[in-house]
C-alpha cells in the first residue's frame, strides 16, 4: 500500500478510537443497569424461596440473681463441640447464578451451674434466621427434649434445674439452606473456653470473611476441605465464617469487558499503526473505522447472546465472529502481510484480555503484562526507524556516489 502515515490521518484514527470508546462505555452502562435492575427484582424472591445468609449465634445461659445485671447472672458454656457441613449448591434464576448452599449443624454444649446451690438455668438459643426453614431439628437440654417446641421470633428458650457446681448437656441439631455466607457469631461472648468447631466443605475455593478468625487446622476432605477452629481459653475470640465460592454471572462480566475494551483497542490500533508504518502498510482512517466496528461487534454480540446461550459458548462465538470480521476485512485490504500482524494482535488484546475478566484478580495483571510485552516488541522493532521520514516530514538525503580513484583529477579526465 502506498498511503503514507500523516499527522492528519493519525488524528482521524484517534477520533475514531474515541468514538468507539464512548460507545463501549454506553454499552457497559446499559449492561450494568440491566443487571442491577434484574438483580433487585430477583434477590428477595430467591432468599425467600431458598433461604437468606445464615449466622448462628452462640447460646446464652443465665440464672436469676439480684446481684446480676437486670436480675440475671450469665454463665458461659463449659465446653462447646460443633460440627458444620457446608454443601455448595449454586442456583440459577433467569440470567443470574446465586451462591446457595445446604448446611447440617450439630452441636454439643455443656451448661454449668457455677454456684454452690442448685439453680434454675435458662438457656436461649437463637436460630440463624427466622425466615429460613429447618428440618431434623433437635433441641435437648439435659433430660428435656424440646425439639417439638416452636421457636418464638427465631429463638427457643428452655429452663432446667442444675445441681450445685454441676452441669447439663445441651444438644442442638438441624439441617437448613442459605445463600452467600455461613457464620458462627461469638460477638457478645467475653470469654470462650474448650471451644471447637469443625467445618467440612464440599467445595475447593474458600474465603474467610473479614473480621472472622482463621482455622488452626486444615486438611483436604474429598472435593473440599476440613477446617478446625479451636479456642481452649480465649478472651475476645473472633467469630467464624465462610463465604461460598463466587458465581460467574454474565451481566457483570459483560459490563466489565465493555468498560475495559478501549484499552484492548488502543493496543490493537497501536500495533497496526506502528508495524504498518515500519513495513509500509499504512491504513486509511476509514479502514480503522471498520476495524473498530468489527471489534465493537465482539462485546455487543456477547452482551445479548448470553441471554440465550451459556456464558463460555457465548464468549467463544462472539470472539470468533469478531476475529473473522476484522481479519477477513484486513486480508481483503492488504493481503496476508497485514493479517499476519492483525490476527495474533487481536487475539491477544481483544480475546485474551477479555477472557481474563472471567477470573478475579487476573485482569489487571494480564493487561499489565500484555502492555509490557507489547512495548518491548515495538521498541525492538522500531529502534532504528526514521520517524521523520515515516510521518511524511523530511525525506532521506540521497547518498552521493563514491569518489573514483585519483580524486578530482580523475573525474576531470573522465569528463574529458
Amino acid at each position: 500500500m502506498k498511503n503514507q502515515l500523516t499527522v492528519r490521518r493519525l488524528l482521524a484514527t484517534v477520533f475514531i478510537f474515541g468514538c468507539t470508546a464512548v460507545a463501549w462505555f454506553l454499552l457497559g452502562g446499559a449492561l450494568t443497569y440491566r443487571t442491577e435492575d434484574g438483580a433487585r427484582e430477583m434477590d428477595k424472591g430467591v432468599a425467600g424461596n431458598w433461604g437468606p445468609s445464615m449466622a448462628q449465634a452462640h447460646p446464652v445461659a443465665w440464672y436469676v440473681s439480684p446481684t446480676g445485671e437486670k436480675g440475671r447472672s450469665f454463665v458461659r458454656p463449659r465446653s462447646s463441640r460443633i460440627a458444620v457441613d457446608l454443601d455448595y449448591e449454586p442456583l440459577r434464576k433467569g440470567l443470574f447464578w446465586y451462591r446457595g448452599y445446604k448446611t447440617g449443624f450439630h452441636a454439643q454444649y455443656e451448661i454449668p451451674n457455677p454456684t454452690p446451690i442448685a439453680q434454675t438455668i435458662y438457656v436461649s438459643f437463637k436460630l440463624p434466621a427466622k425466615e429460613a426453614s429447618y428440618t431434623n431439628f433437635a433441641f435437648v437440654l439435659g433430660d428435656l427434649d424440646s425439639s417439638a417446641q416452636v421457636p418464638s421470633e427465631g429463638v427457643i428458650t428452655q429452663a432446667v434445674v442444675v445441681p450445685p457446681h454441676g452441669s447439663v448437656p445441651l444438644r442442638v441439631a438441624y439441617d437448613s439452606r442459605g445463600l452467600d455466607r455461613w457464620g458462627y457469631l461469638l460477638g457478645d461472648t467475653d470469654r470462650v473456653q474448650n471451644f471447637e468447631l469443625v467445618m467440612t466443605t464440599s467445595f475447593d475455593e474458600v474465603n474467610f470473611p473479614e473480621g472472622t478468625g482463621s482455622p488452626v487446622e486444615r486438611e483436604r476432605s474429598g472435593d473440599g476441605w476440613k477446617f478446625v477452629w479451636s479456642y481452649p481459653d480465649v478472651i475476645g475470640a473472633q467469630s467464624i465464617g465462610m463465604d461460598m465460592p463466587k458465581a460467574l454471572n454474565a451481566g457483570p462480566v459483560a459490563a466489565r469487558i465493555s468498560f475495559f475494551a478501549p484499552v484492548s483497542l488502543l493496543f490493537f490500533f497501536a500495533v497496526l499503526l506502528i508495524f504498518g508504518a515500519v513495513r509500509g502498510i499504512n491504513l486509511h482512517p476509514m479502514n480503522y473505522f471498520f476495524l473498530a466496528a468489527g471489534c465493537f461487534a465482539f462485546q455487543l454480540l456477547f452482551a445479548y447472546l448470553v441471554d440465550v446461550v451459556a456464558l463460555l459458548p457465548a464468549f467463544a462465538i462472539s470472539a470468533v465472529v469478531s476475529l473473522v470480521l476484522v481479519n477477513g476485512y484486513l486480508h481483503a485490504v492488504g493481503g496476508g502481510r497485514i493479517t499476519r500482524i492483525s490476527l495474533p494482535a487481536q487475539f491477544a488484546y481483544m480475546v485474551l484480555f477479555s477472557y481474563s475478566f472471567f477470573f478475579d484478580g487476573l485482569s489487571g495483571l494480564t493487561i499489565t503484562i500484555g502492555a509490557i510485552v507489547t512495548l518491548a516488541l515495538l521498541m525492538m522493532t522500531t529502534a532504528k526507524v526514521d520517524w521523520g521520514e515515516k510521518f511524511g516530514g523530511r525525506k532521506a538525503k540521497p547518498t552521493p556516489p563514491p569518489m573514483p580513484p585519483g580524486g578530482a583529477s580523475a573525474m576531470r579526465q573522465a569528463k574529458g
